[in-house]
């Protein structure tokens, strides 16, 4: 990270965000408070549907649309997308008759 200039993210707090996979079992998330360490910036992310689940994650890593979708994006939508990855996926054999 040497020589690399501070992204600031002025209007990171109180901002909505959609995880593309399920993120200690939930989707939807806010940011509650920031911490700047040096040149990085972290977001406390917290659950909109369990506010006891709390995340800390690099801000640069909200700018990372494989990861986090800007607001508050319905599974239907994020599906049509092919966003949206199942929480679990079962693996049945083929069977032939």
């Amino acid at each position: 990270m040497k020589g690399q200039q501070k992204i600031k993210f002025p209007h990171l707090l109180a901002s909505k965000w959609t995880a593309t996979h399920e993120t200690m079992g939930w989707r939807h998330f806010q940011v509650m408070s920031r911490e700047d360490r040096g040149n990085i910036v972290f977001a406390r992310l917290q659950s909109v549907c369990d506010t006891g689940v709390n995340v800390w994650v690099n801000a640069r890593n909200l700018k990372n649309r494989g990861l986090w979708q800007p607001g508050w994006t319905p599974l239907a939508q994020m599906e049509k997308l092919d966003l949206a990855v199942p929480a679990f996926s079962v693996d049945e054999p083929v069977v032939s008759n």
